[in-house]
């Protein structure tokens, strides 16, 4: 009941902003470009936050799901332009070198006992450097149109990225609320001791946890590849952050056992649309990531004085 409290309030929150840029700026706001530029703006952090939001759940997190996102991306980029690869078999490899880097944070945290924040800054920064190795330093371009079309085509007129965003918020967010596997981020994340002792493998649901949150980074990682038609070495840089910002704006706590797919997405659209606004209005653009720097303090803040009442 609570979550879906905090969800109407992320809608209401929107409907204001959207409400108050209509008003001010309808010829911009209002227009079908800044809508299509805002969803397909928003895919990626979307994508990212169906994983992020199991991790935190579940007591964890992940900063290395933007080098992840940049690493699956070259990958698959490479693959296809130094190597002749198949777009499928390039595709495959990319989701592969995601979900391998998601195991491998998995079973570093819950393997080996090590601070997810230590494991995932330290997994960010030797991706990056992967990332870097790979391409020489340089972006990759010149990809074939048939991969470069799951980007940048359109179904029936809607973006492909967008279409599946939509498709896999609808999915994750029915499987966490009644399929068993993902439900079980909520037992671990409420008293992992507790979750172990009803028979919950812990160690091996978190490790899948990680690692089906480096497959969503890398499957993000590809589908902006295909939309920009090129793998740069910067893809995903602030991402993690973002992503992390609207899972928590979305109902998600960092102390675990709380939050949903459909709140993180909810909190990642608000961001999504505080952005445009601040691209709209004559204000510097430059205050971005201020703005995304703040709201993630507060919601914290917020969080974290919530669970003092409680």
């Amino acid at each position: 009941m609570a979550a879906r409290f905090r969800e109407l309030r992320i809608l209401c929150a929107i409907a204001l902003l959207s409400g108050v840029m209509a008003v001010l700026y309808p010829s911009q706001f209002l227009a079908p470009a800044t809508l299509k530029a805002v969803l397909l703006s928003l895919f990626a952090y979307a994508i990212i936050a169906c994983g992020m939001t199991v991790l935190l759940i579940s007591g964890g997190f992940d900063l290395s799901v933007g080098s992840v996102m940049a690493l699956a991306g070259m990958v698959a980029a490479v693959q296809m332009r130094y190597f002749a690869m198949p777009v499928p078999v390039a595709i495959f490899c990319g989701l592969l070198a995601g979900a391998g880097a998601g195991l491998m944070n998995g079973i570093i945290v819950a393997r080996a006992g090590i601070n997810p924040f230590i494991t995932t800054l330290a997994s960010m920064i030797i991706l990056r450097g992967a990332v870097k190795i790979l391409s020489r330093g340089r972006d990759v371009t010149g990809l074939p149109a048939g991969f470069n079309f799951l980007g940048q085509g359109a179904v029936a007129g809607v973006q492909i990225p967008i279409i599946v965003m939509l498709v896999l918020v609808v999915v994750c967010e029915f499987l966490l609320r009644h399929g068993r596997f993902l439900r079980q981020s909520y037992y671990i994340g409420g008293n992992e001791r507790a979750a172990m002792l009803t028979g919950i493998d812990v160690r091996r649901v978190k490790t899948l946890y990680y690692t089906l949150s480096g497959l969503l980074a890398g499957l993000a990682g590809i589908l902006t590849t295909a939309r920009l038609g090129n793998a740069a070495v910067t893809a995903g840089i602030g991402v993690e952050l973002k992503v992390i910002t609207g899972v928590i704006l979305g109902g998600a706590s960092l102390a675990g056992g709380e939050g949903s797919v459909l709140g993180a997405f909810l909190g990642c659209l608000l961001m999504a649309v505080l952005v445009s606004a601040i691209v709209i209005l004559p204000i510097d653009t430059y205050w971005e990531d201020a703005v995304v720097g703040s709201i993630l303090l507060l919601a914290v803040l917020a969080d974290s004085l919530g669970r003092r009442r409680r």
